[in-house]
């Protein structure tokens, strides 16, 4: 069966109304209800408890609060590299942006333009650039950090729909990273220039908080909301937590044309994790 034809249910379920009650659900201070809904999970998915700050299932007061649960310290050393990876998770696709269009999946592509909310300009600093798409599953770690040091200049927050973003998904829904729900977050570096790190919605998936700003969805106010940082100095260093997503979803990056070299053993559907080597400065700039 193609995916094409896997993905006709996505467009039949009611997103909106799932992603509000999950939502709520998540939010929900059930006691031993609440503890067995994790227990649950945990098992289901081979949630590694080891690795969280907190391993005490029963003492997470919601879901959400054992969602977003923090790691030990020490568990993701960063790696030597000048880019390290955001997230854990797994590779979607990464590579170079084709003038505007990046790679989704066999059969479907995406521009810049539309990733970012219809602003051109800013899409037209990655023209040529480079992208990587990481998928996060609900097993895993669901706090994002950051790739290098960046100082925020702007959050524009994209209305959209609410697809799955699961790998089957990615292949079978045309343009999906663009027509989702996204937090679109714009960073400067001295040493890499402009970045972006946006962060894609999906179905349940109740909510998006940024460290600097809280949560930004819900309320879902249906237009495209900005927020600028000129007149402020929020600098973020190579590790730093960044957001957050309650239940799994997608990270998109963009960087400028030569500016990494990504980490050769790198490959589409290769699992990831925080911390690793993610990619280099081209040679030519490090000399």
């Amino acid at each position: 069966m193609s995916d094409r034809i896997k993905v006709i249910p996505h467009y039949l379920l009611p997103k909106l109304g799932l992603t509000r009650f999950a939502g709520r659900v998540a939010g929900h201070q059930g006691g031993q209800y609440t503890t067995t809904m994790i227990r649950w999970f945990v098992g289901q998915f081979g949630v590694n408890m080891e690795e969280a700050a907190n391993p005490d299932i029963a003492s997470y007061a919601s879901f959400n609060e054992f969602f977003t649960r923090p790691l030990r310290p020490g568990v993701r050393p960063l790696a030597k590299a000048d880019f390290v990876c955001p997230v854990d998770g797994a590779i979607s696709q990464f590579g170079a942006i084709d003038d505007d269009q990046i790679f989704q999946a066999k059969g479907h592509k995406f521009s810049t333009t539309a990733l970012v909310g219809g602003d051109a300009t800013l899409a037209a600093q990655f023209q040529h650039g480079s992208f990587a798409n990481l998928y996060l599953s609900p097993k895993d770690y669901h706090r994002l950090h950051m790739p290098c040091d960046g100082r925020l200049t702007r959050m524009i927050y994209v209305p959209g729909a609410l697809f799955s973003v699961s790998p089957t998904a990615a292949r079978g829904i045309p343009g999906l990273f663009a027509r989702n729900e996204r937090v679109v977050c714009v960073f400067d570096s001295k040493v890499h220039g402009s970045f972006v790190l946006t962060l894609v919605g999906a179905t349940i998936v109740g909510s998006m908080a940024t460290v600097w700003h809280g949560l930004v969805n819900p309320p879902r106010p249906g237009v495209v909301k900005e927020w600028r940082y000129d007149d402020q100095n929020i600098v973020l260093k190579k590790g730093d937590e960044m957001g957050r997503f309650l239940l799994g979803s997608t990270i998109v990056m963009l960087f400028k044309k030569d500016t990494i070299d990504f980490n050769a053993e790198w490959a589409p559907e290769r699992p990831v994790r925080l911390g690793e080597a993610m990619g280099n400065k081209p040679a030519a700039k490090r000399a």
